[in-house]
């Protein structure tokens, strides 16, 4: 288990502290939502969580694999529900590979399966849309 403590900081802006490693991270709410926009809202980190939870579960497959995937990319586009309670309605992923990639398509099939069954994936609801969209430049 990991320890992570957050601080209210007033204003709608909270900062967390990671356990492990003391690192910390801030949050504030989004302009659309009462707040400043000054840093990543909390359903950002979920849309943060999710593409860097792909990469690197991606890593850790393609370092035991011998493939290079250093340079990947991804882009997490987040949209919110309009109506009804506020939350996460879809997370857009577009992972990128500028050439780097292996050109095996099943090592390529493999990569995928590893970001789609990522630990955040996983764990999201299905109310949740997650198209996923690969790249193999």
């Amino acid at each position: 288990m990991v320890d992570i403590d957050i601080s209210y900081e007033g204003d709608l802006h909270c900062v967390a502290v990671h356990g492990p490693s003391g690192a910390t991270l801030a949050s504030d709410a989004p302009v659309d939502n009462h707040g400043k926009g000054e840093s990543f809202s909390p359903t950002d980190l979920v849309a943060t969580a999710l593409g860097t939870c792909m990469l690197t579960v991606m890593g850790i497959r393609s370092k035991k694999e011998g493939w290079a995937i250093e340079g990947a990319k991804v882009h997490v586009r987040k949209g919110m529900t309009t109506t009804g309670p506020r939350r996460i309605a879809r997370l857009e992923v577009k992972l990128t590979f500028p050439g780097i990639a292996p050109k095996d398509a099943r090592a390529r099939e493999i990569l995928e399966q590893t970001a789609n069954t990522c630990p955040v994936r996983l764990s999201l609801l299905e109310a949740i849309e997650v198209p996923i969209e690969f790249v193999w430049t």
